[in-house]
């Protein structure tokens, strides 16, 4: 794949061919920069530059390869669901790169999430996807990774295949004890897998990161779908379950009948596929990490690399 992802974004090549991307696209919307551009982060799978306009602040987002499909998957959300996701206001998808204007504070960095919130995020986020179902052709053509529950065996043995033959001291190592450990539940995968493949929520997109943070404070649009999949709509729960439940101040099953509400089905039947979602989401999260890390530096890995074995290892949770 040649020079890591972060170390091409932070060269000043890359910068002057981004900058002058940025301002043509701007110019080209009769947007003027007036000041200086800056790049306040870097990570191994994606940089961001703060654009300081006549018209307000824009973003720049650049992605590792793994990731390059957000533009369009932003793009197609947005076509989808106006109200729901901003349409960037550029897109450049060979490069993985867009434009979008600053819609303010996120919820998380505004206030502490109260249940209404969170019940708000869900059952928003379950109104998206049920718009979202019917559009797998043209979902799946933005190059979001096909993650559906039919494919999740298959996957659970490959990445088991790729992790066990890492070198010892990589940080995403399988042991043998770990190996066998993870080979014992394969069944409880499979069979995880089948039961939402029959159930009555369907396949669509699912966010993969949804939390207070990438949620707009003044009118609750998503944003950040760089970690989205196709795959089972519950899977979508597994990062608020974890967020809510490390708390005392929020209950889940509040949160949980809303987010079922929003699908008609019963808090019963949508706690079921949660429980089943738990099992398929770790083994699809897992292959986001394999992925995002690619283009990583060594430094990275060892930052960055134990992800792979705290997400798959949740499949041995009760």
């Amino acid at each position: 794949m040649g020079r890591p992802f972060s170390e091409r974004v932070a060269h000043d090549d890359w910068r002057h061919t981004a900058e002058q991307w940025v301002r043509r696209e701007l110019a080209n919307r009769d947007i003027e920069v007036v000041g200086t551009i800056e790049q306040p982060r870097i990570r191994p799978w994606s940089t961001q530059l703060k654009v300081p306009t006549a018209t307000g602040t824009v973003w720049f987002k650049a992605n590792c390869a793994h990731l390059s499909f957000e533009p369009l998957l932003q793009a197609e959300l947005a076509r989808l669901a106006p109200d729901a996701v901003e349409a960037p206001c550029a897109v450049d998808a060979e490069r993985g790169w867009m434009l979008t204007r600053d819609r303010g504070t996120t919820l998380g960095d505004a206030v502490e999430p109260t249940v209404d919130d969170w019940c708000r995020i869900l059952a928003g986020a379950a109104a998206l996807q049920r718009i979202v179902a019917g559009h797998e052709v043209t979902m799946l053509a933005t190059g979001l990774p096909d993650c559906r529950p039919s494919t999740v065996v298959a996957r659970y043995d490959r990445l088991l295949e790729i992790l066990s033959a890492l070198p010892e001291a990589h940080p995403g190592h399988v042991s043998d004890d770990l190996r066998s450990q993870l080979v014992a539940v394969c069944g409880r995968v499979a069979d995880a897998a089948a039961e939402l493949d029959e159930s009555s929520l369907p396949t669509t997109w699912q966010h993969g990161d949804l939390h207070p943070w990438n949620v707009f404070a003044a009118d609750g649009r998503l944003f950040d779908f760089g970690d989205g999949q196709w795959a089972h709509a519950a899977e979508i729960l597994s990062v608020p379950h974890a967020w809510i439940t490390r708390q005392d101040t929020i209950s889940w099953p509040t949160v949980l009948e809303a987010c079922a509400d929003a699908w008609d089905v019963t808090p019963a039947d949508l706690a079921s596929q949660q429980r089943a979602a738990a099992v398929t989401q770790p083994v699809n999260r897992t292959l986001l990490w394999w992925g995002c890390l690619q283009e990583a530096t060594a430094a990275e890995w060892t930052q960055w690399g134990d992800a792979l074995l705290q997400h798959l290892t949740r499949v041995l949770e009760p």
